[in-house]
This record gives C-alpha cells, sequence and structure tokens, in this order.
C-alpha cells in the first residue's frame, strides 16, 4: 500500500484548543482505519511545521477523502 506523508501547521485556534488535539488525533485514526488504513508515525515538531503524519492508505481517493473530511469540520491546521 502507498505511504502518505503529511506537513501539519496548526491555526490560532488550533493552538487555543491544543488540549484537544488527542480526541483530534483519535478521529483521525478511525477515519483512516475506516479508510483500509493505518497511522505508521505521527511526530511532533519545531520550525516551519507543527507535525507530520505518516500513513498507510489504499491509494490516492482514499486519501483525497480523508483531507477533504478533514477540512470539511474545520480542522486545525492548515
Amino acid at each position: 500500500m502507498p505511504h502518505y506523508i503529511t506537513l501539519f501547521r496548526f491555526t490560532q485556534k488550533g493552538v487555543e484548543d491544543i488540549k484537544g488535539g488527542p480526541a483530534r488525533l483519535d478521529a483521525t485514526k478511525k477515519g483512516i482505519e475506516a479508510a483500509g488504513g493505518k497511522i505508521k508515525g505521527f511526530y511532533l515538531t519545531m520550525g516551519r511545521y507543527d507535525a507530520v503524519g505518516i500513513v498507510e492508505l489504499p491509494n490516492d481517493e482514499a486519501m483525497a477523502k480523508l483531507a477533504l473530511a478533514n477540512a470539511s469540520r474545520g480542522d486545525r491546521s492548515r
């Protein structure tokens, strides 16, 4: 299965609700598993990006659907 790397930058709203981060990550994990994939790694970083996610999914379509679903929920990353 293909692997996808996503770079995250938290919005101001995301920083204000940083304590909700673990719940958002759990919800994202459930969505990835429902799409037939799994999280291979999630790392907080310093510098230009705040986090890096590595996921394994069946195809580009599954990745696009997850990205759009996160964006439509008002995901607190950009």
